[in-house]
């Protein structure tokens, strides 16, 4: 069965001086403010899109990692990824990093290595981003 999430953002002003709200309606977990300063010099305490992104593509890609190795016979017991979205004024988005530490009883490094890679071929979001250049670092706790 399909599902579909929602947000939502209201933005006031123009786009160097604005600023907006982004609500995630469909879990309700908040409301959180997003301006131009916070996605192109200094958050100051707002988020930006690519903070969004992410959010999602480190979840995501540790909920592929996590399949994938259970899938294998070797369920990680702690993985802890981080995704860093580069943004270029002018140009946008121009790459995403992602790192990711696992405890994985059970498994070599090699094993670990081509779990990691499927894992950023296969998530979802991932598969999304797909005009980005996504690179990855992966090693075992």
């Amino acid at each position: 069965m399909a599902t579909t999430r929602q947000a939502h953002t209201v933005w006031e002003g123009e786009l160097l001086k604005g600023s907006g709200v982004v609500t995630f309606d469909s879990s309700g977990i908040g409301d959180f403010p997003v301006s131009w300063p916070s996605r192109a010099e200094q958050a100051n305490g707002k988020t930006s899109p690519e903070e969004l992104i992410a959010g999602a593509h480190s979840s995501c890609y540790s909920m592929a990692l996590s399949h994938g190795l259970n899938g294998a016979g070797t369920p990680p017991t702690r993985l802890e990824t981080k995704a860093e979205v580069t943004f270029q004024p002018g140009e946008g988005i121009t790459g995403i990093h992602l790192s990711v530490t696992g405890e994985v009883p059970g498994i070599d490094e090699a094993a670990f290595q081509a779990a990691a890679e499927d894992a950023k071929k296969n998530c979802p979001v991932s598969q999304a981003l797909t005009g980005t250049t996504i690179t990855l670092d992966a090693k075992l706790a």
